[in-house]
């Protein structure tokens, strides 16, 4: 078997995230802001970046954005450099938060209510905010290795995971006053490093689910304390999940595959997604329908996610997140920022 940092840099695990950062996911880029501000010693970062907070940026709005959720009526969402944008209009104006105390790639958000919210990204950076977003604390960070995390999750205000790179998982009871690792299962004793994980999504009752690289997802029963491994039969990586009203679970991610299972992760068939382009992220509507974003500007949308429809935006933006907006468009977030209405 290959080594961690090999599988890393050249299998299709990190595709998605090489493509959106034009960093392995074991390095990261250039520290500094989006809109010109750049530069800094590669060597110093991981020491100096516990003291160095987000830039605020003259065009937040154009910073690359990876992750969103929503804070009650506010919408927050997460990115390049720290950035983190707030918008309590639904995505008519944006305004960048006020205190973030840190400049690394976030990749992921979550929120327990309108107040308390986590994010995540590289270099092990768990990030806290007790106010709906307009500032942040650091929970955890690891600078010995950068080992990024890519998805958090909470259940409430208590109850969190967060998992990563080389099947790092980390589960906290406290709201992230502790943070506790979680053994993942591998697909052999043989292997160091266990497969990548992409997101943590909720399942039924206590159950949840994270999918992963090697068309893997990891199912747990009990808030995510022991988790199962299973083998969907797809080959390539699932960077988003979630689960339907009907409690069926849907996962997609690379070439545009999704994969669903109506048995608690016990069978999964494929469904035809109308794309090839990799998928980034699914979100669930108020109505029970879904849609999927991804790469050159890949859109799917389902009323009950079986039969998906194909509406690839004619820009061929590198989509990364999507929010559903009740009676307007869906929110939609990619590399180059917030993405305007079509």
């Amino acid at each position: 078997m290959k080594s961690p940092v090999t599988r890393c840099f050249n299998g299709p695990a990190c595709l998605l995230w090489a493509a959106l950062t034009s960093a392995s996911c074991g390095a990261l880029a250039q520290f500094g802001g989006g809109g010109g501000e750049a530069g800094g010693d590669l060597t110093k970062f991981p020491k100096e970046l516990k003291n160095l907070p987000a830039l605020h940026l003259a065009h937040p709005a154009r910073a690359e954005m990876l992750a969103v959720d929503r804070a009650g009526s506010r919408v927050v969402v997460v990115g390049d450099h720290g950035t983190v944008l707030l918008s309590d209009d639904d995505g008519k104006s944006w305004r960048q938060a006020r205190d973030v105390p840190t400049r690394v790639m976030l990749t992921s958000v979550s929120f327990a209510g309108d107040k308390l919210g986590w994010a995540a990204g590289h270099w092990g950076v768990i990030l806290h905010t007790e106010d709906g977003g307009e500032t942040w604390k650091l929970q955890r960070s690891d600078t010995s290795v950068d080992q990024p995390l890519f998805s958090v999750y909470f259940s409430d205000a208590s109850n969190g995971i967060a998992a990563g790179l080389w099947s790092l998982a980390l589960r906290t009871t406290d709201g992230g006053a502790t943070w506790t690792q979680v053994k993942m299962p591998t697909l052999s004793a043989k292997e160091t490093a266990g497969p990548n994980l992409y997101q943590i999504f909720r399942g039924k009752g206590a159950v949840l689910y994270a999918a992963a690289e090697q068309g893997l997802v990891y199912r747990s029963s009990d808030g995510g304390a022991t988790w199962t491994l299973i083998k969907t039969g797809n080959k390539g990586s699932f960077w988003a999940g979630l689960t339907l009203p009907d409690d069926s679970v849907l996962v997609a991610g690379l070439n545009g595959k999704i994969w669903r299972s109506k048995d608690d992760g016990k069978t999964w068939n494929e469904v035809t997604s109308g794309v090839s382009a990799s998928i980034t992220d699914l979100a669930l509507a108020s109505d029970g329908s879904v849609i999927g974003v991804g790469l050159e500007g890949a859109v799917v949308t389902s009323k009950d996610g079986t039969t998906f429809t194909a509406s690839p935006r004619p820009d061929r933006a590198a989509l990364t997140a999507v929010l559903p907006d009740g009676q307007h468009p869906p929110l939609l977030f990619s590399k180059e920022g917030v993405v305007a209405a079509n």
